[in-house]
């Protein structure tokens, strides 16, 4: 099956496909800010570090990346549940982690729901690690 996928930066023109995937996979909260808009102004912030993974015209996983100069931020990876355990996540983490690299970002960080215990194994399995003593905070603006 991963023979068949190919990867690529992530375009508005993927928005729908993408946000259909979001809402039907666990641990994934589509929230303010991910309308089609929200997500343009990002991908046009962050060009070339978000990605998508492809069978044929069909979306099978979605990851966004994007970084402040300083800190890497990785949201919403989704892998279609039919496309698990073929490396198809991983891959789109590591290509996020290249681009990061190339922009001279040397630490990425990422946030996981509580509610998620599937997505935290896939981040630690995958080398990530919790940061002691944060705790994820947020206000609407």
């Amino acid at each position: 099956m991963t023979d068949k996928i190919v990867t690529r930066e992530f375009s508005i023109a993927d928005y729908e496909a993408a946000l259909e995937l979001w809402q039907r996979v666990e641990g994934v909260e589509v929230a303010e800010g991910d309308d089609k808009e929200g997500i343009a102004q990002f991908l046009a912030r962050n060009p070339g570090l978000s990605r998508v993974a492809t069978d044929g015209p069909i979306l099978v996983g979605v990851i966004m990346c994007g970084h402040d100069g300083r800190r890497g931020h990785i949201y919403h990876l989704a892998v279609d549940p039919a496309y698990r355990r073929y490396g198809v996540g991983k891959r789109l983490v590591h290509e996020c982690l290249d681009q990061l690299r190339q922009a001279g970002v040397i630490r990425a960080i990422i946030l996981v729901s509580d509610n998620n215990p599937g997505g935290a194994e896939f981040w630690k399995r995958a080398g990530w690690e919790d940061i002691p003593g944060a705790m994820a905070m947020g206000v609407d603006v």
